[in-house]
């Protein structure tokens, strides 16, 4: 292959997930869409339950996505020789990221882009769905952020730095956000 057909060609990217239900679903989505062929997307899980949350499909039609062909399925899926080639591979959970990964084949960039599980969240419809709208607007930053870098002529130290720096920077923005929240919360109850 030649260097102008490997900058061409779209990087394949795979979310991981304990359960592979809805963040690692939601970012195949989102990084399908926004990679306009630049990025090739799937996710699975280290112990997937089986079905995708029904409030991450809901989420998806809502924002004008197909919501078919999306499955919770096994990480060992991408660890087989026959497997698509992965270039990067993010886990979005922080159980998944603390566990023994497979040997993926081609030695991809690897990082972790931890984002609170939605599908923990307890409460009414509405406290449920946003929720799952944050996870959604969280991935869809980080995914943006990727997709500013030009990933495709990176060698793969500057890559993995750059996509830890990604998961930090706004991992940082939204920790502030959530305390800014907090504090105005607390204020409106004191009567402020």
């Amino acid at each position: 292959m030649s260097e102008a057909e490997a900058g061409a060609r779209a990087r394949n990217i795979l979310f991981l997930c304990t359960g592979n239900s809805a963040r690692s679903i939601l970012a195949e989505a989102l990084a399908n869409r926004l990679g306009q062929g630049r990025l090739k997307a799937w996710s699975a899980g280290s112990r997937p339950v089986g079905r995708v949350n029904p409030h991450a499909l809901a989420l998806l039609a809502r924002k004008g996505f197909a919501i078919d062909g999306y499955e919770s399925k096994s990480w060992d899926v991408f660890a087989r020789p026959d497997a698509p080639e992965m270039d990067m591979v993010i886990t979005v959970c922080d159980s998944a990221a603390g566990e023994s990964c497979p040997v993926w084949p081609g030695a991809p960039v690897t990082a972790h882009w931890g984002i609170p599980d939605p599908a923990a969240v307890s409460g009414s419809e509405a406290e449920i769905a946003r929720a799952f709208a944050l996870a959604f607007d969280h991935l869809q930053a980080r995914i943006e952020a990727l997709l500013t870098l030009p990933f495709e002529s990176m060698d793969a130290r500057t890559l993995a730095s750059q996509l830890v720096e990604i998961g930090r920077a706004h991992a940082a923005r939204e920790a502030d956000r959530a305390e800014d929240a907090q504090e105005m919360e607390n204020t409106d109850e004191d009567g402020g």
